[in-house]
Parts: structure tokens; sequence; C-alpha cells
């Protein structure tokens, strides 16, 4: 009773606090709540003859709102750039307010910034660093600050050192914990409610924030991402330092170069800026479809451009994952679109299992088409993808198709790398820029190339199976074994009907295990046959 007390206190000041800055949502969605949370809303937004309205002058809810989750702290910042990314919870509108919300907070000071060091790294940092500067930016949860080590063999290097804020998971731990009740409460008070699982969507949100709170975790993202870019053209990562690195301490290579936010000081460098813009969107492309594995916060401030005119990312703390059927989704819809082969993009949503068989393919390819169309009359400058992938989700929804979140995720992603692209060239097109990078997807995982690493994958699995078989058998005795001693003790007893129905279900089974070990075996002689001619 307590907790929930402290729960409700706390959610009310949160409340208040976005009611100061007039930051709740439209009236709109205010009708939609139940009674007693338009009561408490009534009341939040009473404001005191003595209180300053935080956000004089500020006509932009957008604005407003970021304002308000900045003044609430670190998990608010986090809980508004989760809810960017799904529409389905908050509605377009409030996703699209969200999604201007910038992770910035005061900087803590360098002297807590060398105790935590000196705990994460157990050392003294003037033990591991020749020099440790002040911090050079501050987000929710860590800052970053310019240092630089003495190597081994006596080089001086510069690094980038990010620590995280004092204090910062028992924070997160509490209003996670706010969220928790919060979303429980909704749940079994709105019905309607129950079917957005705000109790699931705030567990994802914690694990996302757990593993933001685990530094290395980070650290294990920029070393797989530059395993998968080793070869990209005009784009790498920063290295990491695993010596000085630990849960509560990241040590980078420091990245000298422009950052993308400043257009002025990128046309200083001359560097070539539509086709720079190119190399954003197909990095992200090459990333989501070839790697499944891309940045998710891909943002003029984590962008830079070297000194050799490579594209460096920092800021991994966001990373989005695609399965082979997202990623083939994800090829397949944008090259039908790009080829206007909607029968193929309706199909393949049927196959990935998205939309409901009961619905008709012809049907949906037709509203696929009102989408695609209308594309193909508009200046190359005016069509986005993310903006597809947006009204392609809308129809969706008509069809009865489940969120996925993932797919959320990258859309959003896709949102903030066509702004970057489109600031460094406002003529950029999206289809020419997007086809080298799709078709060769297509071409690696659906041309000859492709089909014969499946047929390997594939036979692979198979040879696993039979390797396996012994130990299944064995374990089919033991179980068989079982059921006759529990029998025999009186301990299991089945009527004749039932009997005699598993006896046919048992024969149908063994049949079919039985031709697919004969196939299987018959493949696995063709390929070994294949191998020696």
């Amino acid at each position: 009773m307590l907790n929930a007390v402290r729960h409700l206190i706390r959610l009310a000041r949160a409340g208040r606090t976005l009611a100061r800055y007039d930051a709740i949502a439209d009236p709109r969605h205010i009708a939609a709540l139940p009674g007693a949370a338009k009561f408490g809303l009534a009341l939040a937004r009473i404001r005191l003859p003595f209180e300053k309205k935080p956000s004089e002058g500020t006509d932009d809810r957008g604005e407003r709102l970021s304002a308000a989750l900045i003044a609430l702290g670190p998990t608010y910042i986090k809980l508004g750039q989760f809810l960017a990314t799904r529409p389905d919870i908050v509605g377009a509108d409030a996703a699209s307010d969200l999604s201007i919300l910038q992770d910035r907070l005061p900087p803590f000071s360098l002297e807590e910034a060398r105790e935590e060091i000196r705990l994460g790294l157990d050392c003294d940092p003037d033990d591991i660093f020749e020099e440790l500067g002040e911090p050079v930016a501050a987000a929710s949860i860590a800052q970053v600050h310019k240092a630089r080590t003495r190597e081994a063999d006596g080089a001086s290097r510069q690094v980038a050192v990010k620590v995280l804020r004092p204090g910062i998971e028992a924070l997160l731990a509490k209003d996670l914990d706010s969220f928790f009740f919060a979303a429980r409460l909704g749940e079994r008070l709105h019905a309607p409610l129950r079917r957005l699982r705000p109790v699931d969507a705030v567990t994802t949100l914690a694990h996302s924030m757990q593993l933001e709170l685990d530094l290395r975790m980070e650290a294990a993202a920029i070393s797989e991402m530059a395993e998968n870019t080793r070869d990209d053209p005009g784009f790498r990562v920063p290295g990491v330092d695993w010596h000085r690195t630990s849960r509560r301490v990241l040590t980078l290579e420091w990245v000298d170069g422009t950052p993308l936010s400043d257009l002025q000081a990128l046309k200083e460098t001359g560097f070539d800026l539509p086709r720079l813009g190119d190399t954003v969107i197909q990095t992200f492309l090459r990333h989501a479809m070839r790697d499944g594995f891309f940045h998710a916060d891909m943002h003029q401030g984590n962008l830079f451009l070297d000194g050799d005119g490579d594209l460096v990312a920092v800021d991994f703390g966001i990373m989005g994952r695609l399965s082979p059927k997202d990623r083939r989704f994800l090829a397949e819809i944008l090259y039908g679109f790009i080829t206007r082969n909607y029968t193929r993009v309706a199909d393949v949503h049927f196959e990935a299992g998205y939309v409901p068989p009961e619905h008709s393919s012809h049907m949906f390819a037709q509203a696929l088409r009102s989408i695609g169309e209308p594309l193909m009359d508009r200046e190359a400058e005016d069509i986005s993808m993310a903006r597809l992938l947006g009204q392609l989700f809308h129809i969706t929804e008509q069809f009865d198709m489940k969120t996925q979140p993932q797919l959320l995720l990258l859309q959003k992603t896709m949102v903030v790398v066509e702004g970057v692209a489109r600031m460094l060239n406002p003529r950029l097109n999206m289809w020419i820029t997007a086809e080298p990078v799709v078709e060769e997807w297509m071409q690696s995982k659906l041309g000859a190339e492709g089909r014969l690493l499946e047929a390997g994958e594939g036979a692979a699995s198979l040879g696993r199976f039979v390797t396996d078989l012994p130990e299944l058998l064995g374990q089919a005795g033991q179980a068989a074994h079982i059921l006759g001693d529990m029998a025999s003790s009186g301990g299991l007893k089945l009527d004749r009907e039932t009997t005699r129905e598993l006896a046919r279900a048992q024969a149908s089974e063994n049949r079919s295990t039985r031709i697919a070990i004969w196939l299987g075996a018959a493949a696995l002689v063709i390929l070994a046959v294949s191998q020696l001619v």
C-alpha cells in the first residue's frame, strides 16, 4: 500500500510537470481517457497564481513536450525516445512530437567523473590517462570526456572516455517501478488499453535501458559493427580500447572530424555533400538489410566526416536488429515499390505472416497500389521512404497486421537518416540512391548465389539432424520405457478408442519421419556426389 502511494505521488508530480509545460495531449486524446484520468488531468492543468508557464512563447507542442521530459530527468527522456518509435501506442502525432527530443542534460563535475572511473576501472585515473579533460558532451545516461593515453610503446593517443552518471542505476530503477505501476493500473482499469500491452512496452523499455547501463554492451556493438563494415566504402566506426573499458567506463578512439550538424563547416571542407548524402542512406540500408544490425540513432550529432572523407558514427547506445525474415521483407517491399510490383509486395506480407491469411492478397495489393502510384507522379526530392513505410504500416493496420516493434524502430531510424541525407542534398533521389544496395541484397540472397547458400545451410541443418538421430531415438526409447512402467503399475490408463487414435497418429508420424529421413539421406548423397564430380 505504501509503495502504491509513493508511485502515485511520483506519477502525479510528473503529470503536474507536463501540465505546467502545457505538454498534455490534445483534446481528442483527452476525450478517450477514463473519467478518473480526466479528473486528475483537470487538476494538474490548474496553474497557481504565482506559477510561471515554463514554455512561455513556445507554440510548438513537440518542443514543449521535449522540455517537460528533460525537466523530469533521464528516465523520462528515455521514455520519450522509446515512445517516439511506437506510434502504435501514442499515435503518429505524438510520436512525431517526441522525435525531436534531444538527449542532453547538464554535465556532472570532473571530480565526480574521476571517482566513477576509479570505481569502474578499479584504479586511479592518473595511472591510465595522461590527461583527462572537462566533459565535451553530456546526455541522460552518461557524458564524454576528451583524454590522452600513453601506450606501452611510448606513443601518445587521444581517446574519448564515456562515463555513466553517478547514481543513475538507482534513479532509473525507481522511475521504472512507477512506470510498471502505471502500466498495470491502466490495464486493470481501462480495458481498451490492454490491446496496446503497456506492461510489455515498459518491459521492453526497461530491458533497453539495462543494456545502456552496461557500457561493455555498447563496446560490443561497436566491435560487431566494425567486423560487419570492415570492407564498406566511405564508412567506419571508432576503435575500442578494451583495457580501459568496463561496465561503467567506455574508452574509444577519439574522432577528429566535422560533425554533420555543422553544415557550414561541411561546405568549407569542399567535400561532395550530395555524395555524402548518398553514403548516409546507402550505409544505413546496407547495415539493415545485409547485416540485420543497424545504428538506431543516426542523427547529425552522432555522425562525423573525417579527414579521409569517411563517414564515422559514434554513440552506439541504441541499436536495432532485424531477423532474416525481416530483412527479406524490407528488401522485397522496397524493390517491389521501385519496380511497381505491388502483387509481389503483398505476397511478401503474407509469406512473412504479417497479414493474417483470411484477408485477400489481391485486395491488399490494391491498397498498396494506392500508396505507390501517387509517388510516381512526384518529383524525386519529394519521395520519402520513411513516409512510405509509415503509410504502409497504416494500411496494414486495416488488414489486422500485428505491431512489429523492430520494423517501427527501423522506420523511425529511416526518418532520421532521410533528414540527414536531405540536409546534405535537398534534391536527393531516394530510389536511385537505394536501388544499388537493394539490388545487391536481392542478388546475394535471392539470386543463384543466394539459393546455393540456402541449400548449403539446409544441408548443414539436415546433417545435424541425422547426426542427432541416434540420441533422439534413444530418448524416444527411454520415454517408451517410462510409459510402459507407468502402465504396468496402474499409473497410466487409456480407453480403447484413445489407444486406437494414438496408434493411428503414431503410424502416420512414423511414415512422415521415415520419408523425411530417406529424403534427407538422398539429399546428402546427391550433395556428396556433386562434391566429387
